[in-house]
């Protein structure tokens, strides 16, 4: 059976750098505030927690910090089209696949969008074009529905993506 299948990460140096920098800075904060209240004995800031409030936000702070790291580096997203329809999911933010049929879709293009204008950003998005998924670049696969809804699958794989659906549903592509 033929099909598209597609998985993108969060790859750009860009964001691995902030995330990296905004993940270490926190932990690296309190960690000297430990280190300068409890073991030189000098108090950290000019008013300062308890030894143990310290201890909880550092440790707090670590596990918030490495959640933030984890998800984006299990954030996938994945799109599998066939003769029935497209799939896709969103991991961890949708723990499950979800399916539009070809039947629900009025018509589709490839379009070249701009995430930040457009959406927002990337990752799960909303704007005023509808709802988004990608996670890096700007070019994607945009369904418009018939229940009215806009969707914009977002894609690495352009002209493999293209030249299959030419393949598979030639009559819904908006050209």
């Amino acid at each position: 059976m033929m099909k598209f299948t597609e998985t993108q990460k969060f790859s750009q140096p860009w964001i691995l750098l902030l995330i990296g920098i905004s993940g270490l800075l926190p932990p690296i904060i309190f960690g000297f505030g430990i280190y300068q209240q409890i073991i030189l004995g000098k108090p950290f800031g000019n008013n300062p927690m308890s030894d143990n409030g310290l201890i909880i936000t550092f440790i707090l702070t670590m596990a918030l910090m490495i959640g933030l790291i984890a998800l984006f580096a299990l954030a996938q997203l994945t799109t599998i089209i066939d003769k029935q329809g497209i799939t896709y999911r969103f991991f961890p933010f949708q723990l499950s696949f979800r399916k539009i049929e070809w039947t629900q879709i009025d018509k589709y293009e490839i379009i070249t969008y701009n995430p930040i204008r457009d959406y927002g950003g990337w990752g799960l998005r909303y704007g005023k074009k509808g709802r988004a998924l990608n996670v890096s670049g700007n070019k994607g696969l945009q369904l418009y529905l018939l229940n009215g809804k806009n969707i914009l699958i977002g894609t690495k794989k352009e002209s493999e993506l293209t030249e299959f659906l030419l393949v598979i549903k030639p009559e819904k592509l908006h050209q």
